[in-house]
């Protein structure tokens, strides 16, 4: 079930909703487990028995690293308990890639089916892999399993992330405050991240669409899709990301931010530590500081980048384009901690522009089917392969789709929205000013100010409606990893 969509947003939500705040507190997490468990068979039923028995099986194991924790045998028992927890991802994320390599190298035909990669796995195994680490490192195991349950099934964050650290909501999980400031909070960062998405993205994908689907190369639509499928790629996940964000507040959870304006970023060290957060710190907290993060000296920092980056792109997806992807960037933050990070510092502008371009190329990297795809894609930004500069379907395009590249570059920027946030209260207040003749109007100006911003998110919901109706949506990318 997508969050975009009519039946969550008209059949599901609202029934979850009425059913959640009218039953007592003690059967709240019940509901939000049966409710998650729903919300996840809805697409996929056969794999909500796969996600149980990852639950019971990361409960279990919670129970035997706490009593294990102290002796000698507790990093044994921690080892297990993860390689059986990750079990799982490595068999249905990775088994087909690894057979299908076999046979290129080999010649050797596996008449077995490829396994189906099960939707949010590489989310709920992460966080069931972080519940274990934890507790291993001096955390109490979760004696009640519905409340690890809820943990790792939560529908907010369950097929998309963001990755949420058990520590970080452990105190919510048992109890938490409900109020409509909050949930009004919420229900404005949930359609903030749906217009995101259906706005912005959906358009921006199907110029990516159109793009894959034609032979007809240029210079300028080579430009036009690599920027588009760089901002559809954060409209995309970062509206998934507040969704889960606004949900995760209407039923009293708080989850850490996952976005901060990537694409305002001074270098490539900077991007990574605003987007996709919790993945990062995922990486950083449980793979790199074990194996000694930079402590070590620069030989041993390097290899240790090398190989959370290959892990971080094989995360995304089990493909070389994935494991390139991560090279790349293992190799652009080596550059920076060696030498890069001082020259940026003087020329500011140099720096924006240089890592624009470098994520630009990383994300067509990450998105192409093929490493020979790549390459040729990339080289065409620079004129490569004698390819003209422009084309009629490059000049269509960009006419189709000229506005919305425009508005999502707008959006993208923190000092136009900042910009835009400044004219509506300076057009808020001067309109107060006018309205205060008595003192009663000082009164009523709050309630006339909470209606209308309801109106206005009401007007927005129906306008997103309007094309979701008409099937102009496209499911979240991050679905696929």
């Amino acid at each position: 079930m997508l969050f975009s969509s009519l039946t969550f947003l008209y059949y599901f939500l609202p029934c979850m909703l009425i059913v959640y705040f009218t039953v007592p507190q003690r059967f709240k997490n019940a509901v939000l487990l049966l409710g998650s468990l729903l919300f996840y068979a809805w697409g996929e039923p056969e794999y909500v028995f796969l996600m149980i028995g990852i639950i019971v099986l990361a409960y279990g194991c919670g129970l035997l690293v706490e009593a294990f924790r102290h002796t000698r045998a507790g990093r044994f028992v921690l080892l297990v308990s993860v390689g059986g927890v990750l079990s799982f991802l490595l068999y249905y994320k990775y088994a087909g890639f690894f057979l299908q390599n076999i046979e290129a190298l080999t010649g050797i035909r596996f008449s077995m089916a490829y396994p189906v990669l099960p939707a949010g796995i590489s989310f709920y195994t992460f966080q069931a892999v972080s519940y274990l680490a934890d507790v291993h490192r001096g955390e109490a195991a979760q004696h009640r399993l519905v409340q690890l349950a809820v943990y790792l099934a939560m529908f907010p964050q369950l097929i998309a992330g963001p990755i949420v650290r058990y520590g970080d909501i452990a105190v919510q999980l048992e109890h938490r405050e409900h109020s409509w400031d909050l949930a009004a909070s919420g229900i404005r960062r949930f359609l903030y991240g749906m217009a995101k998405k259906i706005l912005l993205a959906n358009q921006l994908g199907e110029l990516c669409s159109v793009f894959r689907g034609t032979q007809e190369r240029s210079v300028l639509f080579c430009w036009l899709y690599a920027v588009s499928f760089m901002l559809f790629l954060y409209f995309d996940f970062s509206g998934y990301s507040d969704m889960a964000i606004g949900l995760g507040r209407i039923f009293g959870f708080r989850f850490l931010e996952n976005f901060r304006d990537p694409y305002s970023s001074d270098s490539i060290t900077e991007f990574w530590r605003r987007w996709h957060i919790s993945l990062g710190l995922w990486f950083r907290d449980y793979v790199y500081i074990p194996m000694g993060g930079g402590r070590a000296g620069k030989g041993r920092q390097i290899i240790n980048l090398s190989v959370v980056w290959m892990l971080t792109g094989l995360w995304h997806g089990a493909g070389w384009n994935f494991a390139v992807w991560g090279l790349y960037f293992a190799l652009l933050l080596t550059a920076e901690k060696l030498w890069l990070l001082a020259v940026w510092k003087h020329h500011p502008v140099l720096a924006r522009c240089s890592t624009l371009m470098f994520v630009m190329i990383g994300f067509v990297i990450f998105d192409a089917p093929n490493l020979a795809w790549a390459w040729e894609a990339i080289g065409a930004l620079f004129g490569a392969w004698n390819i003209p500069l422009v084309s009629a379907q490059a000049w269509y395009c960009l006419k189709s789709y000229g506005t919305v590249l425009l508005l999502a570059v707008a959006c993208s920027s923190p000092a136009v929205r900042n910009c835009c946030k400044q004219i509506l209260l300076a057009a808020k207040t001067q309109w107060i000013k006018k309205s205060r003749t008595t003192q009663a109007s000082l009164a009523e100006e709050a309630p006339a100010g909470g209606v209308l911003e309801l109106l206005g998110m009401a007007a927005l919901l129906l306008f997103m409606t309007s094309y979701l109706v008409d099937g102009s949506f496209q499911p979240f990318l991050y679905f696929r990893f």
